[in-house]
C-alpha cells in the first residue's frame, strides 16, 4: 500500500475548493451532489420541483438534523436568483454552503449555528432565466424572467390587491415548500442595487401608504434585521455606492418607500407562511464580471452568517393542554402586534416569535375557550444560539384532532384591502433614528 498517498488523501478536503466562477446548472448540481455525499451527516439535498424547462429547483439543507424538523430547532432559508440575470447571490450561496460544511467542527460559531438551526439554501429559483442569459449586462437581459416570460418576484398572491397572473411552476413549488416547513426567518438575494429592503413591498392606507411607506406590525424587528445585514457590509452600509440610484441611510429601506411592488415573495412569506423575510440587493451591477466575485464574498460573508443567527431572536416554545399533549393550529400572537393572518402553532404545537429585547404579553387563542395571556421578558443579552424558551400549558384538555378551527389558513386574497387604518402599522418607528444617532456619534 502506498502510505504517503493514503495520508495525502486523508489530509485533502472532502470537496475540492469551490472556484470563483459562475456555475451553470450542470456545474451547480455537481457541486451540490458532491457536498451532499461528502457531508451526509449534516446535509440533505432535495428538489422542491422543476422549472418550466424541467430543471430541478435544488435546496441543500445544512444542520445537525438535516432530513427532518426537530422540535425546538428553527428553520432558516436563503433563496437566490429569482431573476435569472441577477447572479451574485447565486454564487454567494454556493460559497456559503462550502464555508458552512468545511467549518463544522473547526469554527465554534459555525458549529453552534449548525447544531441549533436547520439552514435551507436554494441557490437558484430561476435556473431557466440564468441559462437564458447569453450576453451578461449590468442592467437588464432577457434572463430576468422565467422561460414563460414571467417575473417571479411579481408572481405571488398579494395581500393588498388582486394579482391575477398565471402562477408559474417555480412559484407554485416555493409556495408548496413553505407549507412543508416551519420557516422562521429568510432572505432572498437580488442584484441591481446595494440595500437591505424590508416589508411591506405593497401597501394601503392602513399600513401607512399615504406616508410613502408600508409597515408591518413587526416593523421594529424588520428594521433591526435589515440593519443587522447592512451594517456588516462595508459598501452596503454607506447607502450611496450605486450610481444613478437613490441613497439609502445605513443601507436600509422599506420596500414600499423604495417602490411599490405587487406579488412579491417577501410579503407572501410574512403574511401567509409566518416567515420574516427581507430582500438583499447585493450588487450595483446585476451580472458583474467573474473576477469581482471574491470581493462580493468578502463583503457579504460576515453579514450572511450574522443574519442567520437572528433566527434565534425572541421567544419559542410549545403549547400543551393540561395533560401535556401538544396543540397544533393554536393562535399565538403578541398583544398589540397581531398579524392579519394570525400566526399559529405547527403540528408539534410549536410557535416561534421574533422579538427584540423587552416585555411582551403573549395571547394564546383557542376557539371555544377564553384567551390565555402569558407575560414574557426577552433579555437584552440573548441566549447562546437559542431564543427564550417558554412553553405554555392551557387549563383544559384537548386532542390533536379535536380543536375546531373554522379556517386554518387565510384565503389568498387582498386581506388588507378593506382594513381600516390602525395605529400599529402607521406609528413611525424610532429604531432607525436611534441607530443613525449612534452611527453619527460612534463612527
Amino acid at each position: 500500500m502506498d502510505f504517503p498517498c493514503l495520508w495525502l488523501g486523508l489530509l485533502l478536503p472532502l470537496v475540492a475548493a469551490l472556484d470563483f466562477n459562475y456555475h451553470h446548472q450542470e456545474g451547480m448540481e455537481e457541486f451540490l451532489k458532491t457536498v451532499a455525499q461528502s457531508y451526509s451527516s449534516i446535509t440533505h439535498l432535495h428538489s422542491i420541483g422543476r422549472s418550466v424547462e424541467g430543471r430541478n429547483l435544488w435546496v441543500l439543507v445544512v444542520g445537525r438534523f438535516p432530513k427532518a424538523h426537530r422540535v425546538g430547532i428553527p428553520e432558516f432559508k436563503y433563496v437566490a436568483n429569482m431573476h435569472g440575470d441577477e447572479t451574485v447571490g447565486r454564487e454567494l450561496l454556493l460559497h456559503l454552503i462550502d464555508y458552512l460544511v468545511t467549518s463544522d467542527g473547526k469554527d465554534p460559531e459555525i458549529t453552534n449555528l449548525i447544531n441549533s438551526t436547520r439552514i435551507h439554501i436554494m441557490p437558484s429559483m430561476n435556473p431557466d432565466g440564468f441559462e437564458a442569459v447569453k450576453k451578461p449586462d449590468c442592467y437588464y437581459t432577457n434572463g430576468r424572467e422565467n422561460y414563460n416570460n414571467y417575473d417571479l418576484n411579481r408572481n405571488f398572491p398579494d395581500a393588498f390587491e388582486f394579482n391575477n397572473v398565471s402562477r408559474q411552476p417555480e412559484t407554485v413549488a416555493v409556495m408548496k415548500w413553505l407549507k412543508t416547513e416551519t420557516f422562521v426567518l429568510s432572505a432572498n438575494l437580488h442584484g441591481g442595487a446595494l440595500v437591505a429592503s424590508y416589508p411591506f413591498d405593497n401597501g394601503v392606507e392602513a399600513t401607512g401608504a399615504l406616508l410613502s411607506r408600508s409597515l408591518t406590525p413587526d416593523d421594529d424587528v424588520f428594521q433591526y434585521l435589515a440593519y443587522t445585514y447592512a451594517s456588516r457590509n462595508i459598501n452596503m452600509k454607506k447607502g450611496d455606492q450605486c450610481k444613478n440610484k437613490m441613497n439609502f441611510p445605513n443601507g436600509v429601506t422599506n420596500g414600499f418607500f423604495w417602490y411599490p411592488l405587487q406579488g412579491g415573495m417577501q410579503d407572501y412569506n410574512y403574511i401567509w407562511a409566518q416567515c420574516f423575510e427581507i430582500t438583499l440587493e447585493l450588487s450595483c451591477c446585476k451580472y458583474p464580471r467573474e473576477e469581482k466575485l471574491p470581493s462580493f464574498w468578502n463583503s457579504n460573508k460576515a453579514s450572511l452568517i450574522e443574519y442567520m443567527k437572528q433566527v434565534h431572536l425572541g421567544v419559542k416554545g410549545q403549547v400543551f393542554d393540561q395533560n401535556g399533549n401538544p396543540l397544533p393550529n393554536v393562535i399565538v400572537e403578541v398583544q398589540d402586534r397581531k398579524h392579519i393572518c394570525p400566526y399559529r402553532t405547527n403540528k408539534f404545537g410549536e410557535y416561534y416569535l421574533l422579538l427584540l429585547p423587552g416585555s411582551y404579553i403573549i395571547n394564546v387563542t383557542v376557539p371555544g375557550h377564553d384567551p390565555h395571556l402569558t407575560k414574557v421578558v426577552i433579555p437584552e443579552k440573548s441566549q447562546n444560539f437559542s431564543a427564550l424558551k417558554k412553553d405554555i400549558q392551557l387549563p383544559f384538555q384537548g386532542q390533536l384532532d379535536s380543536i375546531q378551527v373554522s379556517n386554518l389558513s387565510c384565503p389568498m386574497i387582498p386581506l388588507y384591502r378593506n382594513l381600516p387604518s390602525h395605529s400599529v402599522a402607521t406609528k413611525p418607528s424610532l429604531f432607525l433614528f436611534l441607530v443613525t444617532l449612534l452611527h453619527i456619534f460612534f463612527k
